[in-house]
């Protein structure tokens, strides 16, 4: 089986040559140089977009475009960047792979149990390959979805993906286009899915010419805080929001991939009728009818609107992640002074009714309103977590949980996570319990790469630990090589001891969430509730789509309390030895937790 993407742009392979298309609406001339011909002008067709087909071009060709007699600049929609961003772009004949996963079409959102990783930062060789190779443990662990990081071409050899410029190029530092491919094939065949994180709401700051010749493409009607915001509502903007779809039905159709996760995106700015993000939804839905295609957002803005069935899976949870972290290590500065009062209560609230943060004022944020309604969604349209490469990475010093809380509270939090009804996830390293950091790192040069050390640094001038110039200075820099190294995992610490444990533990929760709360989350209703018995203690139920009541009850302070009673129903996991011998077992230790089916 071959897979072909076609495209109102970039490249597309033909009988008579390879044929050219980009829109350029504000450059004065533009030309293609193939393999370093002579330049060719190419033909200006309506609404500003060039073409030409060229009859020497094939596979392997390497080209450019000049943009007023003298600026080079690589394809938009480039499929392949050999020698980075700046470099010329290179045609690739999608039908050249030759897919042997015909039979797959995916797997039901509920079953999703999704592991964050980064490419580069995963193996010590950094590449598709490399992953590829670590497959079958994490099969073997019970994860059912590996997540990428982006993936897409970005400047430097290294980088955390989110400043990419040519978002239809695998980064050539991870590997080819083949490579990347030959890795969800060999996912699939061990039933795991493949997601891909993907940024629309800007461009790396290296690398993007756009602006020389489709001003259009962006606005000033919008702002995000990484520069200009992209065009999706204005004058051009029918260009650009077709770029943006064409790159997620690319994805999930050249690369049979399973899912998307769309960053940050709050800082898609829309005004119009019709938001991009649900035209995109309704564009997917309808070109992958067949398969168990997922779409998850990352939304600061807690807006539920955009979670109904007919568009996005689910969302990042970041309140859960917030208020745990919360509980485990005392941390209440930057964005966790919003959970230090009641956090137990805002606990029950994001395991039972999604975000907590549902329209209250945000004190962090001055004072503004943060979220919308979120209790009449299920629990499996939000995706829970403890760590990911945001909360570790955008630490001063990249601290994993692992370096911040007691091993018990740790563990407790562990089984929380995955046995709750949400869709969980992973980073990777966390299931042997890895101390190693990660850290933001980055590759850029000369003033770009001075004003990203320094901005990293002016970051953090909040916290009391880095009140001072001289501990700042002291912050990791995100361009020394020596910080993307650092941030590699050690996949030595698997093996020992404490390592060991951890995963036999995670391994042993995940057997339980498959056979014991999967099965029952297909068609699952928002019927769920908490209480408080104690300052510290935990109850919070839900019905499932059996019939069956689902109950935890979660002692999460360092202190013992006393429970009414042992809890109700089948008892599918505890780390209290009184409830596992059978006994009252009310006096409850620090971090207890207790599962059990009614």
């Amino acid at each position: 089986m071959r897979r072909n993407h076609r495209m109102p742009f970039g490249t597309e392979i033909q009988t008579g040559g390879v044929r050219f298309r980009l829109w350029a609406p504000s450059a004065t001339g533009v030309e293609l140089l193939v393999d370093g011909a002579e330049p060719r002008a190419m033909e200006r067709l309506a609404d500003g977009w060039c073409e030409l087909l060229e009859p020497m071009a094939r596979p392997g060709s390497r080209y450019r475009f000049r943009i007023g007699g003298d600026l080079l600049v690589p394809d938009p929609a480039s499929r392949y960047q050999p020698e980075d961003v700046q470099g010329p772009s290179m045609v690739v004949d999608p039908a050249e792979f030759q897919w042997e996963d015909g039979n797959w079409h995916g797997r039901p959102w509920e079953e999703a149990v999704l592991y964050e990783l980064h490419i580069g930062a995963f193996t010590p060789e950094g590449s598709f390959a490399a992953v590829e190779s670590h497959l079958d443990e994490l099969a073997d662990l019970g994860v059912t979805a590996i997540e990428l990081m982006p993936v897409a071409d970005f400047a430097g050899r290294r980088g955390w993906g989110y400043d990419g410029v040519l978002p239809f190029a695998p980064d050539s530092a991870f590997g080819r286009p083949d490579e990347l491919k030959r890795l969800v094939q060999a996912a699939h065949a061990r039933r795991l899915m493949v997601f891909l994180d993907v940024v629309y709401n800007h461009f790396g700051p290296e690398g993007n010419y756009l602006h020389a010749y489709a001003a259009p493409f962006f606005t000033r009607r919008h702002h995000t805080p990484w520069g200009a915001a992209n065009n999706f509502d204005g004058p051009g903007s029918r260009a650009v929001r077709d770029f943006f779809i064409e790159n997620a039905l690319y994805w999930l159709d050249e690369y049979h991939l399973d899912g998307l996760r769309l960053d940050a995106v709050h800082a898609i700015l829309d005004d119009s009728p019709k938001h991009f993000l649900v035209e995109l939804a309704e564009r997917v839905r309808a070109a992958f009818a067949d398969r168990h295609v997922h779409l998850v957002l990352e939304n600061d803005a807690n807006q539920a609107r955009f979670l109904m069935a007919h568009l996005f899976d689910a969302q990042w949870n970041d309140d859960f992640h917030h208020i745990l972290h919360v509980l485990a290590t005392g941390e209440t500065a930057g964005y966790y002074r919003d959970y230090r009062k009641t956090p137990l209560q805002w606990l029950g609230r994001a395991l039972t009714k999604g975000f907590a943060y549902q329209g209250e004022p945000s004190e962090h944020r001055g004072g503004e309103p943060r979220g919308e309604p979120s209790a009449h969604l299920p629990a499996t349209r939000f995706v829970a977590f403890l760590q990911n490469h945001d909360q570790i990475g955008n630490r001063a010093t990249g601290e994993r949980l692992s370096a911040l809380a007691a091993p018990e509270a740790l563990q407790a939090a562990l089984a929380i996570l995955l046995l709750c009804p949400s869709i969980p996830l992973l980073f990777m390293g966390e299931e042997w319990g890895s101390s190693q950091p990660f850290l933001y790192f980055c590759d850029f040069h000369a003033e770009l790469g001075a004003a990203v050390r320094e901005g990293r640094r002016r970051e953090f001038e909040q916290f009391p630990q880095f009140a001072d110039a001289e501990a700042r200075r002291r912050i990791p820099d995100p361009n020394d090589e020596a910080t993307f190294l650092g941030s590699k995992l050690d996949w030595t610490a698997r093996s020992g001891p404490a390592g060991a444990e951890r995963l036999a533990l995670v391994r042993r929760l995940l057997v339980l969430r498959h056979a014991e709360i999967v099965p029952r989350l297909k068609g699952l209703v928002a019927e769920a509730g908490f209480a408080l018995e104690e300052p510290h203690l935990l109850h919070a139920w839900w019905h499932l789509a059996d019939g069956a009541t689902l109950a935890l009850q979660a002692n999460l302070g360092e202190n013992a309390c006393q429970a009414a009673g042992p809890p109700q129903g089948r008892i599918i996991y505890t780390n209290h030895g009184g409830f596992a011998a059978g006994g009252r077992g009310d006096n409850l230790p620090p971090w207890t937790v207790t599962w059990c089916l009614a």
